[in-house]
């Protein structure tokens, strides 16, 4: 098989894994820290109905932890098998905090054992909840570290390479690159927001088609993760901001690829979606005046760097325009949406649960996600052709097995087994265990008041 198809195929195989992982990631680092939230505000309050939440959505998120297992060690295992030359070198450098996401997934999985077993143990409930603070922190933590070494390959730091090897190796430093804070701080948020706004979204649907039926503990679950939703969208979009200052002053090819912006200009304008033509040309785009520049060095009439410096083999594809403007549009879609729904539940005149805002909510949740594929489409394309920027290109990282392809099958068959399992079993899970009954069984005498 020649080379170039061998590249290909290893780089569809690890786009595949990552797009399907990144789904269980996101939703193993978000949910912990709603479920610790929630069940501290039925504590407070004495409100089983948060309790409720707390203990529903732990057992959903056990199976989305068993699965994302699964996924996170086939791309370890791709790491080895399909960028060898990658590893070899780079691997001495990112073994630190790829071993600390391996202790921090292990210290979460105990506590999370602990957490789920523990119900109803303690006299004082919140010992129990103090249980869940160590699951959201070795939650975050994998994200820290795991994140840190993306960070690494765009800003490698902490070593010296001589004669095609690494030497003088400093781990921490490598860690600690300067692209790490500003990438850990837009995975945690857009985490914590596509999490919200996935369990805001299967809410609001269920409302939407069981309108009759545990009225209060839905409004409030609804009322909830959609707080929580808008919080963590205004939180994603300053990581956002920050994320293209970062890119304006360490990666600024990466910038002006997401924004078609080819000459070197002052105040440089913000272009949205649009198209490009043979000779480079941008028609039927939507221009913000001056906007390039202030969200790169927040001066409308900044110097933004264009595509003209850098030379045509070290630059990405010029399709990661659209995925940055898709992701961004699915922010200010989640902020209006959320914004919506806070206002109408402080008005007393204006209904929340109206069909057509909860329809706008159950789309959020999938768009969401959709926008955190889109913004790792853009980090990872965007950095091309580079493996490790500045020192490895992609085509000389990829394996030369012959084998890639049958790989590449046999893992798309897994993960659509593994995303059928995983729907069948949550489907089944809650459906033959609905919350009313559950209401009833566990807190009998709140729901005799409620009832009243």
């Amino acid at each position: 098989m020649p080379e170039l198809d061998t590249v290909l195929l290893s780089r569809m195989l690890t786009a595949m894994t990552l797009g399907f992982h990144i789904i269980f990631a996101t939703i193993g680092v978000g949910i912990p820290l709603l479920i610790s939230i929630a069940e501290f505000i039925g504590i407070k309050k004495k409100d089983p109905h948060y309790t409720l939440l707390a203990r529903r959505w732990t057992r959903g998120f056990v199976i989305t932890v068993a699965i994302g297992v699964v996924t996170g060690t086939a791309i370890g295992l791709q790491l080895s098998l399909l960028w060898p030359s990658f590893m070899q070198i780079a691997g001495n450098v990112i073994s630190l905090p790829l071993f600390m996401e391996t202790f921090a997934f292990f210290f979460e999985a105990i506590f999370l054992g602990a957490y789920l077993y523990t119900w109803d143990r303690f006299k004082k409930p919140i010992y129990h909840w103090l249980l869940s603070i160590p699951v959201v922190l070795g939650a975050g933590f994998s994200a820290v570290f795991i994140t840190s070494v993306n960070a690494f390959m765009n800003t490698p730091e902490g070593f010296t390479m001589e004669d095609g090897k690494i030497i003088s190796i400093n781990p921490i430093q490598a860690m600690l690159n300067p692209a790490t804070p500003s990438k850990v701080f837009h995975v945690l948020t857009s985490a914590y927001m596509t999490s919200a706004a996935i369990l805001a979204a299967l809410t609001a649907y269920i409302i939407i088609k069981n309108r009759h039926k545990a009225k209060a503990y839905y409004k409030k679950a609804l009322k909830f993760t959609v707080i929580m939703t808008f919080i963590f969208t205004i939180l994603t979009a300053l990581a956002g901001d920050i994320s293209a200052k970062f890119l304006a002053e360490y990666q600024p090819e990466k910038l002006a690829a997401a924004e078609w912006h080819f000459e070197t200009e002052e105040a440089a304008d913000l272009i949205l979606f649009g198209r490009l033509t043979d000779d480079n040309v941008v028609k039927n785009a939507i221009r913000i005046p001056k906007a390039l520049s202030f969200l790169a060095f927040s001066d409308f009439n900044a110097e933004v760097k264009g595509l003209e410096e850098y030379p045509d083999d070290e630059l990405p594809a010029l399709w990661v325009h659209y995925m940055f403007d898709l992701m961004v549009m699915v922010g200010m879609y989640s902020l209006v949406v959320t914004f919506i729904y806070i206002l109408c539940t402080l008005k007393r005149k204006w209904n929340p649960h109206k069909k057509w805002l909860l329809t706008l909510l159950v789309l959020n949740g999938p768009l969401a996600m959709l926008g955190i594929e889109f913004g790792w489409i853009y980090a990872e394309v965007g950095r091309q052709p580079w493996i490790l920027r500045g020192y490895m290109k992609v085509s000389e990282a990829a394996t030369t097995s012959p084998h890639v392809g049958k790989m590449f099958l046999l893992f798309l068959a897994l993960y659509i087994l593994l995303g059928v399992l995983c729907v069948i079993v949550l489907r089944k899970m809650f459906k033959n265990n609905p919350v009313d009954l559950e209401m009833k069984e566990r807190f009998p005498s709140f729901v005799e008041e409620e009832t009243e």
